[in-house]
């Protein structure tokens, strides 16, 4: 059986063309890119610098902006706690949006501790930060706040330009989690008003193991990490070469061919929303419908519950993820005994009908027949899991009983 792979959110096959360009400092090309004074490290060192004149140009930035890490969750680690550290003389708050990657809320214990005090931005049904709700919390004493350009599980892409100008008038940093946006549409950082940005290589056909952190010039930031004085002092160790040369490869790449993958995407989750909107009953698409990534189509469906969905669509040859499945690795569970997405819920899906939450995401490679066999199949799993459902019975007995 052939698989459709439609969870391109989770990560993305690495491109034929990235991994020809890593080819050679995977073998012959293996120095050491601080030893600058002999051959060896030389020519590592050049293409380190290549690549990074890519990655930043993916976003309009200058070179020296451009930090390495090992991942968008070491690149978030750095931005929040070396921004707040390095900015705590100013105050001590720190905002993050409801609907933050874990890599980012999950830091708010260690910033407790330190003496920060967390607060949260709202955001309405599509998943977009309530900008009066930021402008109520952006007081006195805030130092930072963290707002994801789009959010890999609803879609939404988040109204950062008018979030930064509030943020400026008031002299707050924003640090933005772009693992989802860059390298998938355009991402401009001085249009867009942005302090620091976390950038991720996988998400867009590059090699995993390889991140960026965006560090706009005169912004001050502490290193997490003690050692040596590579990436500009902000991350010592030495650098991972190959996936550094892969990063920026698929950074120019995507330069390239984002306009024809952009058409391409929109084209694909066109058909299947509207597939899917009209097959299945008590169905409820989140995110906002056009503020979105292309290529995203994700929705609950009312006596499903999302893993099992999950996996039947697996069965049947179907990649994709579920809201719930996000939070499967936490402790946290309601009162149905099933975990529910901290996403979901801040957008006001009720936490005991949640768990049918499923996201498609396609990429680049991705087709319209794969689509048209999603749209053949999806159906019947849903009726199967809904008739076995004990929540769905005892809604058609009252319905029956009202007729």
């Amino acid at each position: 059986m052939k698989r459709i792979y439609f969870d391109h959110a989770a990560t993305t096959p690495l491109d034929p063309r990235v991994l020809e360009t890593m080819m050679p400092y995977l073998t012959e090309q293996f120095g050491n890119p601080s030893s600058i004074l002999i051959e060896e490290g030389g020519i590592p060192h050049r293409a380190v610098g290549e690549a990074r004149a890519h990655v930043a140009a993916l976003i309009g930035a200058s070179p020296d902006e451009i930090v390495f890490t090992a991942s968008a969750t070491e690149s978030n680690n750095l931005a929040v706690k070396g921004l707040a550290l390095a900015n705590r003389q100013k105050g001590n708050r720190i905002l993050f949006s409801d609907i933050e990657h874990y890599s980012i809320t999950n830091q708010a214990d260690f910033l407790t501790g330190m003496g920060f005090e967390i607060d949260y931005i709202r955001v309405d049904t599509n998943g977009l930060i309530n900008l009066d709700d930021l402008r109520k919390k952006a007081s006195e004493g805030t130092i930072l706040a963290c707002i994801m350009y789009a959010n890999l599980e609803i879609g939404t892409i988040q109204p950062l330009k008018e979030a930064a100008l509030i943020l400026k008038e008031r002299g707050i940093i924003l640090h933005s989690d772009g693992a989802g946006a860059c390298g998938t549409i355009p991402v401009y950082v001085n249009d867009l008003g942005i302090d620091t940005m976390t950038l991720s290589s996988h998400q867009f056909y590059g090699p995993k193991g390889i991140a960026a952190l965006y560090i706009r010039k005169g912004v001050r930031l502490k290193p997490i990490i003690q050692g040596g004085y590579q990436e500009m002092g902000y991350r010592p160790g030495t650098e991972n070469v190959p996936a550094i040369v892969g990063f920026g490869e698929t950074s120019r790449l995507a330069m390239e061919e984002m306009g024809t993958r952009l058409e391409h995407l929109k084209t694909l989750s066109g058909r299947l929303w509207t597939g899917i909107d009209a097959s299945i009953d008590f169905l409820h698409f989140t995110g906002h419908p056009t503020q979105r990534l292309p290529g995203h189509v994700s929705f609950w469906i009312e006596f499903v519950e999302g893993e099992s969905l999950l996996m039947w669509l697996n069965l049947n040859g179907i990649a994709s993820s579920s809201g719930s499945a996000c939070a499967s690795n936490l402790m946290a569970i309601d009162e149905t005994g099933l975990k529910a997405s901290h996403v979901l819920t801040a957008i006001g899906v009720p936490p005991e009908i949640c768990h049918g939450s499923i996201a498609f995401s396609l990429g680049k490679n991705s087709t319209m027949e794969e689509v048209e066999l999603v749209l053949s199949i999806l159906p019947g799993i849903v009726t199967k899991l809904r008739e076995m459902s004990p929540l769905y019975s005892k809604f058609k007995e009252t319905q029956k009983g009202g007729m």
